[in-house]
């Protein structure tokens, strides 16, 4: 097999590695009823005019499995991050304990949890979809390989190499999914 040939594998396991990686990414953001600092992640604080992630601002802690506490560098912006929090519809109230807040994480309700299973395989879906994109566009380039003096029965070994590729992150896929699924279903 030539250097071609690799480089057109390697670009394919790369991307749908990526597309792996983002979707556990995430799925993280998804709570399964119990406590997690990630579930705040991608939320901003106006922080001296900045949009600002609440990690850079205060350090976040799960003392226990049902709660999140908030610790703000700066007292003065504890009001900023309570308003950004309730601003991102996250589902639950931060409570203003003095120099800290509080998030009691409630217990997931049955509705709660299909909708949640259903926002995780909506990102399962849209994980596919970057996987078979991938291979879409290498399947691109080793069709060139043609043009490239690169022999057919070659071309088509890179071409089957790279489907056995997508069809094992596909089903790593269905396996992130039903793994997430079962977590987000457990009472």
């Amino acid at each position: 097999m030539n250097d071609l040939s690799k480089a057109c594998i390697d670009e394919a396991k790369k991307g749908m590695q990526n597309a792996i990686a983002f979707l556990e990414k995430e799925l993280q953001k998804i709570r399964a009823g119990k406590a997690n600092p990630g579930m705040l992640e991608g939320v901003k604080v106006d922080y001296y005019g900045t949009p600002t992630e609440i990690s850079q601002v205060a350090n976040i802690n799960t003392p226990d499995a049902r709660s999140i506490v908030i610790q703000p560098w700066e007292k003065t912006i504890i009001g900023a991050i309570n308003k950004a929090i309730l601003d991102a519809n996250l589902g639950f109230t931060p409570r203003h304990e003095g120099d800290i807040l509080r998030i009691i994480v409630p217990p997931l309700t049955e509705e709660r949890r299909r909708e949640l299973s259903k926002a995780a395989k909506s990102e399962i879906e849209n994980a596919k979809v970057n996987v078979r994109n991938t291979r879409r566009n290498v399947m691109d380039k080793v069709k060139k390989l043609k043009d490239k003096a690169v022999p057919e029965d070659e071309v088509k070994q890179v071409e089957k190499e790279i489907q056995d590729i997508t069809d094992k992150y596909v089903a790593e896929c269905d396996k992130i999914y039903a793994a997430k699924e079962k977590e987000i279903m457990t009472v």
